[in-house]
């Protein structure tokens, strides 16, 4: 299945049913009077967050989405029905926006949460709600009223407890595969990993999401490589995990050029928490791996761990970091409970 995380789409509320124009006629009534009935509300069109998705392929084929007209009122004082709703199913973390790309119309982010995009046209009155005291047999009625037709654009931001970044080949996926059962695409050149990927770990007795997204490289805010559209996948993770391939020329260097590429981005993504690992230790000397870990500690200002996801050396220890973090996220999200007065 192909991974989406941007569609546009047409939609349009139904429209308003007709009002009916008719009489009474039965057998020995002679002034039966007006009994055209009202019509019925047209569709409503709504976006639901469900459960079971994680992409928005299904847009990927249909792009228009329609409610029901409402139904004509008819004569006998009969109501018209209201149309069908059209009901948009979108993942959670997925954000609704106007036409311009920029305003946000609705942030999809649990399960069963649902949003009004348009409303249905109501239905015009039949000629019996015209009826006066002057006006026995009124001959009018209204028609319905034209349903909402809006162009939007959604746009899916993956939902992480932690985010990976960091340069093509930095061990992103090996790490990945290596603490969760997702299975990533793993090979020896750069940009083997051309969508997002999610996976759970499961640490310590706890559980949390991770996500892996294509690697950055200089000039990716300016559109170079596979660009930093996908760093909007990580704009909602409580923590960064930052590896640095440690085979590099420089590690120093490597860290600095990824983070420029994020504070470049913005969107708050720099000021995220985040630990600094140096990747794929189990190929470097000891001499080697105390230079680069020199360098990248200057470069950070922090000390990195040192990781090798092929034999397993530090990675309990990277986790546990970053479930810290997590855990301490959660808490600064919780809303402060208010203490109930004392009462004798």
């Amino acid at each position: 299945m192909k991974f989406l995380d941007q569609a546009k789409i047409y939609i349009r509320s139904g429209n308003g049913g007709g009002g009916a124009i008719s009489f009474r006629r039965e057998k020995f009534i002679e002034f039966g009077g007006p009994d055209g009935g009202d019509g019925g509300r047209g569709g409503d069109v709504w976006a639901e967050c469900v459960e079971g998705l994680n992409t928005l392929i299904d847009y990927r084929y249909q792009q228009h989405f329609k409610a029901k007209t409402g139904g004509h009122g008819m004569g006998k004082n009969r109501h018209g029905a209201k149309g069908t709703d059209a009901v948009l199913k979108v993942p959670a973390g997925t954000e609704i926006l106007e036409e311009d790309g920029e305003t946000v119309i609705a942030d999809m982010t649990h399960v069963g949460q649902r949003v009004l995009l348009a409303k249905g046209g109501n239905g015009g009155f039949g000629n019996a709600y015209f009826t006066t005291s002057t006006n026995r047999a009124p001959r009018r009625a209204n028609p319905g009223q034209e349903g909402i037709e809006r162009t939007l654009i959604l746009r899916l931001k993956l939902i992480a407890d932690a985010g990976l970044v960091g340069l093509p080949n930095a061990g992103k996926s090996t790490f990945l595969a290596t603490t969760t059962a997702a299975k990533p695409k793993i090979a020896d050149y750069p940009f083997t990993t051309l969508h997002p990927g999610l996976g759970v770990v499961r640490a310590y007795n706890r559980e949390f999401v991770l996500a892996d997204i294509p690697g950055l490289i200089e000039g990716a805010s300016e559109g170079v490589g596979l660009g930093d559209r996908f760093l909007s996948h990580v704009e909602r993770c409580r923590v960064l995990l930052h590896l640095v391939e440690g085979t590099s020329e420089d590690a120093g260097e490597a860290y600095k050029t990824v983070r420029h590429e994020i504070e470049a981005y913005g969107h708050g993504l720099d000021e995220k928490p985040e630990v600094v690992a140096l990747s794929k230790a189990d190929a470097l000397d000891e001499d080697t791996l105390k230079e680069q870990l020199k360098k990248l500690k200057k470069a950070s200002k922090r000390t990195p761990y040192v990781i090798s996801s092929a034999s397993g050396q530090g990675v309990q220890e990277v986790l546990q970091a970053l479930l810290t973090v997590i855990d301490q996220a959660k808490v600064e999200e919780e809303p402060a409970q208010p203490q109930e007065e004392w009462h004798p």
